[in-house]
């Protein structure tokens, strides 16, 4: 910002950070426990704010949280999109997207917990992963590159796809991630109507370097 800017530029700077500081707290929560029960003053206190800021920014708790769930899942489809950028049939977008979601858990772990605790009633969202999946769900429905009855159906089966993958990812470290996520992206293919051999060559692709 030049030095010129007027008062109100930067107090709204100032304003965006505490925000984006409570944001941040919350999701460290929703991360660690996924309690919700928190007092507004040790939220504050964890994102370094004053008390009293909470209310500019939140009507409530609920709010808060629901914000940062929201603002983690779009964080979550923002990374897809940079990394999937190119790839055209939207058989190989699920499936590099499950994939990746493997990795995350380890790259990304507090992403992943919080996808993980609260994904479950965002599945249907506007917006974050549901709007993405929602969209290759029906790029490939209108292509014939998939075969469904119900789009939404579809949507509901492949984000308790991903929700269980994360969920195994992190009950079971043990487990060869990489190796479970393509055997279920195969299967998920083959649940949206892709034929057998194509399912098992798609699910195997290299996937895209990091950008």
């Amino acid at each position: 910002m030049p030095a010129s800017a007027p008062p109100t530029n930067r107090f709204e700077r100032r304003r965006a950070e505490t925000r984006r500081a409570l944001l941040r707290a919350a999701r460290q929560i929703l991360a660690e426990t996924g309690d919700t029960g928190a007092s507004i003053q040790a939220i504050a206190e964890r994102a370094d704010v004053g008390f009293g800021s909470f209310y500019n920014h939140f009507a409530s708790k609920t709010e808060l949280f629901e914000a940062a769930v929201t603002d983690a899942l779009e964080e979550f489809g923002q990374s897809f999109d940079e990394r999937l950028t190119g790839i055209d049939d939207p058989a190989e977008l699920v499936a590099a997207g499950l994939r990746l979601s493997a990795r995350m858990a380890d790259s990304h772990p507090e992403l992943m917990q919080v996808l993980r605790r609260r994904g479950l009633g965002h599945i249907h969202s506007d917006n974050g992963l549901a709007r993405r999946a929602r969209r290759d769900i029906e790029v490939g429905t209108a292509s014939g590159r998939f075969s469904i009855a119900d789009p939404a159906v579809a949507l509901s089966a492949l984000g308790g796809t991903l929700l269980s993958l994360v969920e195994l990812r992190f009950t079971r470290p043990d487990l060869d991630g990489d190796e479970a996520a393509v055997n279920l992206a195969e299967m998920v293919l083959r649940m949206l109507g892709v034929p057998p051999e194509d399912a098992h060559e798609v699910a195997r692709r290299p996937l895209p370097a990091p950008a």
